[in-house]
This record gives structure tokens, C-alpha cells and sequence, in this order.
């Protein structure tokens, strides 16, 4: 009965910790290889104190394995089930476009709209059916609401504001971020050396688009 509470605690801790590392990785803003490190420690943690339980009990080998493999797949359920019901960043709309920046040429515009609309923007077009699905939805949602604070470019310009950034992350590559295209995301976003010489070029003939002079 005594091992048996241990186990019961040692889940209910891991389901704990499993949904305050993924939500509180989205909040504090916390790179997702940091959270998923996060996550992935505490599990680990988890199967040890499980797999010690299980020895403890005298219940070796694969028969003592399965039981802690399948244990813990049952916290791996009901932790996603459990993160679901959290009324938190689910909101995938675009506000209304107020100020669009004189665009030099269309196909500056067309860059633009490939390669940062997806963050910057009120255009955004939300990914399918996984942008609703936490904790994924979490982190998209999260990527546009600081995208469009650092910049938005359907409200731009607005009170006189110049962007003196977006022609420097571009020639440092910065943007698009590599977390916007890896594993073949976006690949629409992923502009040819000479589409990013086209593109600088016209952001440095459209109106409001400086560059920091006292840069290297």
C-alpha cells in the first residue's frame, strides 16, 4: 500500500511539473529546446524514481520496464489532456490593416508578405488545425504577439515611427528566424541570395525604413 501511494505521488508530481514546465516556458518566453530540455528532465527524473519504486518491489526486468513504460505514457495523456482546458493564448485573429508601408515596387511587397507577414502582420495566416492544439498553439500565438510588438507592418509607421531594424536582421539573416522554417516550415519564407538583395533594395527605396548608421 506504502509503494503504491509513492507511485500514485511520484505521477501526480510529474503531471504537476509537466504542465508548469510547458506553460511557464510559453510565458517566461523560454527558447522551446529550453523547454523541451525542461520537460525532458523532469521525466527523466520521474522514470528513475518509478524504475526505484518498481526494484523496491522486487518487480525486475521487462515486466518491471513495461510498467514503468507504460505508466508513464498514461502521465503523457492526461498531461496533454490536462493542457487543453487552459484558456490560454487561443486566440488566432487579424486585427484591421491601418498603415501599410509605400512599398518601393510590388515585389518588395511580395517579399515582405513571404518572409515576414506571417509574424508581422495582420494578414497572418494561422497554420493548420496544430495552431489550435496546446502546448503548440501556445508558441505560435506567442511567435506572432512579439512579432507584431517588435514590428507590425499593417499598422506601420504609425506617429511618425521609423524601422530602423528590419533591413539589418535581414543582411545578418536574422529574419526570417530559423525556428520559422526548420524542419521545412514556411518554406516560402526562405529567400534566394538574389530575392534578399531585391528585397533590401526596395525596403531602402521605401519610405520609413532607415539604417542605423553608427552599425558596422
Amino acid at each position: 500500500m506504502f509503494h503504491h501511494s509513492v507511485r500514485l505521488a511520484v505521477l501526480a508530481v510529474t503531471l504537476t511539473m509537466l504542465v508548469i514546465g510547458l506553460i511557464g516556458g510559453v510565458i517566461i518566453g523560454l527558447h522551446p529546446a529550453v523547454t523541451i530540455l525542461l520537460v525532458g528532465l523532469i521525466a527523466s527524473l520521474s522514470v528513475v524514481l518509478l524504475a526505484r519504486d518498481e526494484r523496491r518491489d522486487g518487480r525486475t526486468g521487462p515486466q518491471g520496464t513495461f510498467s514503468i513504460v507504460v505508466r508513464f505514457g498514461l502521465v503523457a495523456i492526461a498531461t496533454f489532456a490536462v493542457i487543453q482546458l487552459v484558456p490560454y493564448r487561443r486566440d488566432h485573429s487579424n486585427s484591421v490593416i491601418t498603415s501599410e508601408p509605400a512599398w518601393a515596387t510590388p515585389e518588395t511587397r511580395e517579399l515582405m508578405v513571404r518572409a515576414c507577414f506571417g509574424c508581422h502582420s495582420n494578414e497572418v495566416k494561422w497554420p493548420g488545425w496544430y495552431s489550435s492544439v496546446a502546448p503548440i498553439s501556445w508558441a505560435v500565438t506567442r511567435h506572432v504577439v512579439e512579432g507584431r510588438d517588435e514590428v507590425n507592418y499593417s499598422e506601420f509607421g504609425l506617429d511618425g515611427w521609423l524601422d530602423d531594424d528590419t533591413i539589418e536582421v535581414i543582411l545578418e539573416g536574422e529574419m526570417p528566424p530559423f525556428s520559422y522554417t526548420v524542419f521545412g516550415l514556411h518554406p516560402e519564407a526562405n529567400l534566394a541570395d538574389t530575392e534578399v538583395d531585391h528585397f533590401v533594395a526596395g525596403l531602402r527605396n521605401t519610405s520609413g525604413f532607415t539604417e542605423d548608421e553608427d552599425e558596422d
